[in-house]
């Protein structure tokens, strides 16, 4: 019976966007209730984590990566691909011809979905949500001016940056800086 898990291939089920984690949980349900687990491996929503800034805290939140779609990694014989369908808020499979069968994803497209995940760890920097206000005090912490104390006068949301206030020898000169370069006092 070893054969089971050599035919499982990666498809992708399109769902309702934004109610992904529950149409994950019920695809789970339905196939542990009908003993169909030996052809489901997996049941996946690519998300990314993105680092929000509250109150000075970094916190981590997932994100969901493709809105509205889900891998599954199966063996889609049978009634599976119709079982996986009738389960509510989920459209159907990416790629299905009408009537034909669900088409699996090449390794290459699952690897890169797959492997999206890991590279958005390491820039998740850069989807941080805006954790300034204006006229808000805030430390440089990187660049020449690192150790100063500013006012932040604008924010650029485009460009993740901020216009800060910061007194230089006694005069006031704005500086462009990005968010990470500067905290919260």
């Amino acid at each position: 019976m070893s054969e089971k898990n050599g035919n499982k291939k990666w498809y992708v089920v399109r769902a309702v966007s934004g109610q992904e984690n529950k149409i994950k949980t019920y695809i789970e349900n339905e196939i542990s209730r009908l003993g169909l687990e030996d052809f489901v491996d997996q049941v996946l929503v690519p998300t990314e984590k993105v680092i929000q800034i509250r109150n000075g805290k970094k916190i981590n939140k997932e994100k969901v990566y493709f809105p509205g779609y889900i891998m599954i990694q199966a063996n889609l014989t049978g009634e599976i691909p119709h079982i996986i369908k009738s389960i509510t808020n989920v459209i159907g499979f990416l790629g299905e011809t009408k009537g034909g069968d669900p088409v699996p994803l090449r390794q290459s497209e699952v690897n890169r979905m797959l492997g999206k995940v890991d590279e958005l760890a390491i820039e998740a920097d850069a989807n941080i949500a805006i954790p300034f206000t204006k006229g808000e005090t805030v430390k440089v912490i990187d660049g020449p001016f690192n150790g100063f104390d500013g006012t932040i006068e604008k924010i650029n949301e485009e460009k993740r940056k901020l216009e800060v206030m910061v007194k230089i020898f006694g005069r006031k000169t704005p500086l462009e800086l990005s968010y990470m370069q500067v905290e919260k006092v």
